[in-house]
């Protein structure tokens, strides 16, 4: 098996991606299919820390819509984040590796509370980290969190999984004239307001040098096969 071009990512992971054909909640085939995935690219001597989303359970911009305040809902939906990774745990755990789920919420009882250091250790160790609770504060997305982390455990890239094989200028599934883009700096992704991140992700990720590789997380052995150089992506850096 070829090597990985990196050393240390971390893995944006949406929580549409854990639906898989259903329309809400967790689809378990998809799940043991990412742990498995995540597997085999810890295998290849990277280590791995993995932001997931809560799209799929609960998104807290939409129930501020309906009258509940944003911070208010944006913390149910930091919540369903760790729900998320709790089960991403399990299912690499049944896979044989070793993983760890902390949460920048303080919940004990559940998880363990992020902390650099910690997590550093962990992935020194060869367990997979599942950052979960977003920063741990409202009104920044799980993208954000997932450079911030990057930025903070010394991480070589984000691998941002997604629905679609790169970065469009528009929607593939409503424009059929969209165009794929290969390679996009920070910059460009910021001016032509492309939507596969936001723009504080993007800024944060400039800001610190951080490259953004997108790609669809449907395919078996995707993660893997970016880590090689050899999957289907677009890379947004410098």
């Amino acid at each position: 098996m070829a090597k990985s071009v990196y050393r240390r990512v971390v893995v944006k992971i949406s929580g549409e991606a854990l639906m898989g054909p259903d329309s809400f909640g967790i689809h378990q085939p998809t799940l043991q299919r990412i742990a498995a995935d995540l597997m085999a690219s810890q295998r290849l001597g990277v280590a791995i820390a993995v932001v997931v989303g809560g799209g799929n359970i609960f998104r807290g911009v939409n129930v501020s819509k309906k009258g509940v305040a944003r911070a208010t809902g944006d913390m149910m939906g930091m919540l369903a984040t760790v729900m998320n990774a709790l089960a991403l745990e399990s299912a690499i755990e049944k896979a044989g590796l070793a993983a760890r789920t902390m949460s920048a919420l303080t919940m004990p009882d559940v998880c363990e509370a992020y902390e650099r250091g910690r997590a550093l250790r962990h992935l020194e160790q060869g367990r997979v980290v599942l950052l979960a609770g977003g920063t741990g504060n409202p009104f920044f997305t799980t993208d954000t969190t997932a450079v911030l982390r990057a930025a903070e455990i010394g991480a070589e890239a984000v691998l941002k999984a997604t629905n679609v094989d790169g970065v469009y200028s528009a929607d593939p599934k409503k424009d059929k004239n969209a165009t794929r883009y290969d390679r996009l700096s920070h910059q460009e992704a910021i001016e032509r307001d492309l939507k596969v991140m936001d723009t504080t992700a993007f800024a944060l990720a400039r800001e610190n040098r951080m490259p953004i590789i997108v790609f669809s997380i449907r395919e078996k052995g995707a993660i893997a096969a970016v880590l090689r150089g050899k999957g289907r992506a677009t890379v947004v850096g410098t």
